[in-house]
Parts: structure tokens; C-alpha cells; sequence
């Protein structure tokens, strides 16, 4: 195998995880929302937010990222 073959298959298992990387963090940030909002029954988050409640917005922040903190971590090859 030459030093191109090399190079595009790299770049197509790079590629490969890139799409899991997503897909895991599409489906990780519904699932993560959804349990937000059942653990907090009396909130209404995103009316909170387009109130301009900066609090609000810090905490589903920091749920988005520490999200795809976790799925970074699993999925790096």
C-alpha cells in the first residue's frame, strides 16, 4: 500500500467518526433536554430564557457541554 491509500484512508476513518461524533451528540442532546425538563416539572426553560433569564440560559449551557464532553470522550477513537 502507497503513502495515498495510507492518506485516504485516514482521512475516511477520520471522517467516519466525525459523522458518530454527531449523530451521537444529536441524539445525546435530545435525550439530555428531555430528562432535563422531566427532572424540573415546574420550569418552563426556553420561556424562561426568551424572558432573557441569563441564569437559565448558563444552566442548559453548561448541560449542552458538559454533554458533549461525555460523548467526546466516548467516542475518540
Amino acid at each position: 500500500m502507497d503513502q495515498f491509500e495510507e492518506i485516504c484512508i485516514a482521512y475516511l476513518v477520520t471522517f467516519g467518526w466525525a459523522i458518530v461524533g454527531s449523530l451521537s451528540m444529536g441524539v445525546g442532546i435530545i435525550i439530555t433536554l428531555r430528562l432535563f425538563a422531566k427532572l424540573t416539572p415546574d420550569l418552563d426553560e426556553w420561556a424562561l430564557i426568551r424572558q432573557g433569564n441569563l441564569a437559565m440560559a448558563i444552566v442548559l449551557a453548561a448541560v449542552i457541554l458538559s454533554l458533549g464532553w461525555v460523548v467526546s470522550s466516548a467516542v475518540r477513537p
